[in-house]
């Protein structure tokens, strides 16, 4: 038997477990770009370490969030009566696929870091948006004012 309630519960949690890695992912991004920063300035070889393994760390981190991202939308599938405005996943899932194609080799441009911050920020208010509408009524009419 379907349970709406379990559904919304599920889809909540997984967009927490999405938001807590894009913020894990961000954090990791602002270390990288102020070591950069620095790197640009003649920071020299344990600055450009330092820098590289924020990156790297930011990469992995992007790579769950990805996986969260899947499991988010997995989740927003099984609500029953979702309206589909609210499936509409081009903020928040086209960024990863942007990001893997080239990622570490692209991220050496303190630009692209800048860019990708961004990203993480637009996907995490689109996560927050769809999850407060599933929190609040589950659909265009919430209070929120419905995914736009």
């Amino acid at each position: 038997m379907y349970d709406r309630q379990k559904e919304i519960a599920e889809a909540i949690t997984a967009g927490e477990r999405a938001l807590s890695s894009l913020a894990a992912a961000e954090k990791s991004l602002s270390s990288a770009k102020n070591w950069g920063i620095v790197d640009l300035l003649g920071g020299g070889m344990l600055t450009t370490f330092i820098k590289r393994s924020r990156m790297k760390e930011a990469s992995a981190y992007l790579e769950e969030a990805r996986e969260n991202l899947r499991i988010f939308r997995s989740e927003l599938s099984d609500v029953d009566s979702l309206d589909d405005a609210l499936l509409d996943r081009s903020d928040f899932l086209s960024f990863a696929d942007y990001f893997f194609d080239g990622f570490v080799a692209d991220f050496l441009v303190q630009s692209r870091i800048q860019e990708t911050r961004r990203k993480i920020a637009q996907t995490s208010s689109a996560i927050r948006r769809i999850m407060d509408n599933l929190k609040y009524g589950g659909g265009p009419s919430a209070p929120s004012g419905g995914f736009t």
